[in-house]
Parts: structure tokens; C-alpha cells; sequence
């Protein structure tokens, strides 16, 4: 049974770490507008939470030694979402790549796919306690 809860919401768990992590970087984009040579990062969601789904998209580290740390492998965002380089749509003069309008758009668009995948995740909870009770 909790097999079946797991499977259930796995898509959605995968989706927010990722959206959440994709967030995280635009946030670290605006952050870092007026740094010098700083190039504004981000992910493909669509090709990272395929790799989430499907497990092909995590890279195993290779350790040198018995004593190395264990990559954490839970995390969607870890290693199924390979940072990319944000096209330059305008270039500086100081290097950075970083374009606020792209940055607030791409952060507003992230936050609204966040909120409705929770509200999903709520509303897939409420149907199936509203199951259990009947």
C-alpha cells in the first residue's frame, strides 16, 4: 500500500525539488547581477525531471577510497539537473550574462509552476483521505 502512495506521488515530489532547486539558481542569477564575469546559470526542467522519473539522468561519483562521503542520491535536484549556461541575449562590458528582465520572468514563471504543483499535491491528498473516510 505505501508502494502505491510512494508511486503516487513521486512525479510530484520530483517536479517541486527540481522546481525548487531551479529557484534556487534563478535567485542566485539576480543575486549576482552586478558581479563581474559572472555567467547566469539554469537548468532544462523538462530534460531533468525526465531524468528524475526515469533514474538515467543521475551520475554515480566515483571514490578513491573506502572513507569517502556517499553521494546523496534521494534528491531529484542532485544529480538529474546538470547546470547550463543561460544564453546571452545582451552582452556587458564587465562579462556578467545576467539579464534582470529574463531573471524576473524566468523567476515569477518558476514560482507559479511551484504553487500549482503544490496545490496539486494538496488536492491528491484531499481525494484520497475523502476515499479513506467514505
Amino acid at each position: 500500500m505505501i508502494d502505491k502512495l510512494d508511486t503516487a506521488f513521486r512525479f510530484y515530489q520530483d517536479s517541486a525539488n527540481l522546481r525548487a532547486h531551479r529557484q534556487q539558481l534563478i535567485a542566485s542569477n539576480i543575486a549576482n547581477a552586478d558581479t563581474p564575469g559572472y555567467k547566469a546559470r539554469d537548468i532544462d526542467f523538462n530534460t531533468a525531471l525526465q531524468g528524475a522519473l526515469t533514474g538515467s539522468g543521475t551520475v554515480a561519483l566515483a571514490t578513491s577510497a573506502a572513507r569517502h562521503i556517499a553521494p546523496d542520491t534521494g534528491s531529484a535536484a542532485g544529480g538529474a539537473a546538470p547546470l547550463l549556461y543561460r544564453t546571452v541575449m545582451q552582452g556587458s562590458v564587465d562579462g556578467n550574462t545576467v539579464d534582470m528582465d529574463v531573471e524576473r520572468s524566468q523567476f515569477a514563471d518558476n514560482a507559479i509552476h511551484y504553487e500549482a504543483n503544490l496545490t496539486f499535491i494538496g488536492n491528491q491528498i484531499k481525494m484520497m483521505l475523502a476515499a479513506i473516510q467514505n
